[in-house]
């Protein structure tokens, strides 16, 4: 082999590793995501009404958001200390644990309160886990980057969310087509929490050939690694925290508004079939992807930041059309809304895996990134099918279109009080 032909193998295999992750992360959550709209509701809660049911579901699905702060802060601990390899296995192992787990679960006929509560538990195991997935996933790519490539490494990892949307869409909407409704709900909704066992396999298979980052270790070169990297980041570093939190609220808001509320909303208030709606989402995503492409080379030849800042003026504008054309009653808007909406999260989202890491020194990146990453989750994605959901109803679309603009005004603010970022 030529000496070229080695470190061609080895970048495939990085971008191959920070991807992966990302799409069993993005996989795992919408399939949660796309269930809890659609079945675990009736499943796992007892019968009120229907609107109850949906929210008690949503409300399991906010869960994971709040453990993820928790996975970050652990995961950020070890992989700022022992480095970002060993870390990512464990974060894997955990997340799709989790998942798979959640396909023999009992339902609430089956086993009453019960279920519900193994319900959370495991859902709070996903969150934990991937805490510490996104972060360490993002500075695999960054930190192995040539100079003049750090956003076209760093989308790698965003790549890996339209990837995963797509292998969970595309097996609901194939259950779909293959079951009757009266199967799915039966038994035909655990077969996609039980094939993620075949992405975390290859997932592990990859990582498991990794070695550690150059960065990573010309940080321990040059001191002992951080005895408490939390502790470090929040006395050192609290504004770069606090920014980088509030600049990815817009991202999460907007990808959960045009996926799990969207699928929840059009097929109740609107009346879509099941098949229809994923159909139409299906459709509409691989703009994200065009979006996070675009993102990678724009970031590379101005910043990320300017790139983010960007997509957040389009984003607000993009609030203000939300209710004509996803109100609209035809298909064709709506799937032209939600192409829209999923191109500018390409754009909000494609960034960040170069711009959070370059918020923090090397000797807390990886605490850093993860906790800005997965407390703006909460913030922006953990309430927001709740959210919506209640501002549907009280408002129509009208509401949930300026809580998208809100959302991303708010990460367009913080975006203008960074003005510098370290060296990845």
């Amino acid at each position: 082999m030529t000496d070229t032909a080695q470190p061609a193998a080895s970048t495939r295999r990085i971008l191959a590793a920070s991807l992966i992750g990302t799409a069993v992360e993005f996989y795992d959550f919408y399939i949660y995501a796309t269930a809890a709209s659609l079945v675990f509701g009736k499943l796992f809660f007892p019968a009120s009404s229907a609107s109850a049911q949906l929210m008690s579901a949503y409300a399991t699905f906010a869960l994971a958001f709040f453990a993820r702060p928790l996975g970050a802060m652990f995961f950020g601990h070890f992989g700022d200390r022992l480095g970002r390899k060993s870390t990512l296995v464990a974060s894997l192992l955990l997340m799709g644990g989790s998942t798979v787990a959640i396909a023999i679960l009992p339902t609430y006929e089956m086993a009453g309160w019960l279920a519900p509560l193994l319900l959370c538990v495991l859902r709070f195991g996903q969150g934990f886990g991937l805490g510490g997935e996104w972060g360490g996933a993002a500075l695999l790519a960054v930190e192995n980057a040539p100079p003049g490539w750090r956003a076209r490494f760093g989308m790698f990892p965003q790549l890996g969310a339209p990837v995963g949307f797509i292998a969970a869409n595309g097996l609901f909407l194939l259950l779909g087509l293959l079951l009757t409704q009266e199967q799915f709900i039966a038994w035909g909704w655990r077969i996609p929490f039980a094939l993620s066992v075949v992405l975390v396999g290859l997932g592990l298979w990859i990582r498991l050939r990794l070695t550690e980052t150059p960065a990573f270790a010309k940080a321990l070169e040059e001191a002992p690694p951080a005895k408490a990297p939390l502790g470090e980041l929040l006395i050192r570093h609290p504004l770069a925290t606090l920014a980088g939190t509030f600049a990815v609220v817009a991202c999460f808001a907007i990808f959960y508004l045009t996926t799990a509320f969207a699928l929840g909303y059009g097929t109740t208030q609107l009346g879509y079939s099941r098949e229809t709606f994923l159909g139409v989402q299906l459709g509409a995503i691989g703009f994200m992807a065009v979006g996070i492409i675009l993102a990678g080379y724009w970031s590379d030849m101005t910043t990320p930041r300017r790139v983010l800042m960007a997509g957040c003026v389009a984003t607000v504008a993009a609030g203000f059309v939300l209710a004509p054309m996803m109100g609209s009653g035809s298909i064709l808007l709506i799937w032209g809304f939600l192409s829209i909406g999923l191109f500018l999260m390409g754009l909000v989202y494609g960034p960040l895996g170069a711009f959070l890491p370059g918020l923090f020194p090397a000797r807390v990146r990886y605490t850093g990134a993860s906790m800005a990453f997965n407390v703006g989750g909460i913030l922006g994605g953990g309430l927001t099918p709740i959210i919506a959901k209640a501002l549907s109803d009280q408002g129509g679309l009208g509401p949930v279109g300026l809580y998208l603009s809100g959302a991303a005004a708010v990460s367009l603010v913080a975006l203008a009080f960074v003005r510098r970022q370290v060296e990845v």
